[in-house]
């Protein structure tokens, strides 16, 4: 597949494109950077603007799918716009997981000891995911990671899961940028989610 790759030099963003150059796809790596991304066969490096939607779409027109994994202060309405513009059906979205829940009703934003400073991020994700919600037209996928989301190795391994928070034995929730990688490029090829959120976490 040709894919649009936004935020293609950040941590998840990088590790998701070297995920795609590994399994042979062709990336369009679209970065306000382009010169941090990631050098590898298949791999193009685009500057470009995610917050203009008619240029972002110009640049992306022609590729098949799009993934972002830029922050969220880019409106979910530009990047469904630019799609759209540009006439590619699917994105897949790299989500955050405050508003995955820990148990029935009570969100992970509203655990206790969620510390205040990450409120302003994760209450971005949780209104970009509302605002996916609203949209009928892009088969959208919103990927939340786990808890604890962090540079490490690439363990070939996780465990999904759909509103819920994914923990193991011992109730951590953890996964690498590598690991997360192999998920959403698995989601790619495999299309088991559409129009909805999910999670993984080892």
């Amino acid at each position: 597949m040709k894919v649009a790759m936004l935020g293609a030099s950040g941590r998840a963003g990088s590790e998701i494109t070297k995920e795609l150059a590994r399994r042979g796809h062709v990336v369009l790596a679209v970065d306000t950077n382009p010169d941090t991304v990631l050098t590898a066969p298949g791999v193009t490096p685009v500057k470009g603007d995610a917050f203009d939607a008619a240029a972002l779409s110009k640049l992306i027109e022609g590729c098949d799918v799009v993934i972002s994994a830029l922050r969220f202060d880019v409106p979910a309405a530009t990047l469904l716009a630019a799609a759209k513009q540009a006439g590619i059906g699917r994105v897949l979205f790299t989500g955050g997981a405050g508003s995955l829940e820990v148990a029935p009703g009570v969100r992970l934003i509203d655990a206790p000891g969620f510390p205040d400073e990450a409120r302003p991020f994760v209450q971005g994700g949780i209104t970009f995911l509302e605002d996916l919600k609203g949209d009928t037209e892009i088969d959208w996928i919103f990927f939340s990671p786990a808890a604890d989301f962090f540079a490490g190795p690439r363990l070939g391994h996780y465990r999904l899961g759909g509103n819920t928070l994914v923990t193991d034995e011992a109730g951590v929730s953890k996964i690498s940028f590598a690991d997360y990688a192999i998920a959403m490029v698995d989601e790619l090829e495999q299309h088991k989610h559409s129009r909805e959120r999910f999670t993984a976490a080892y």
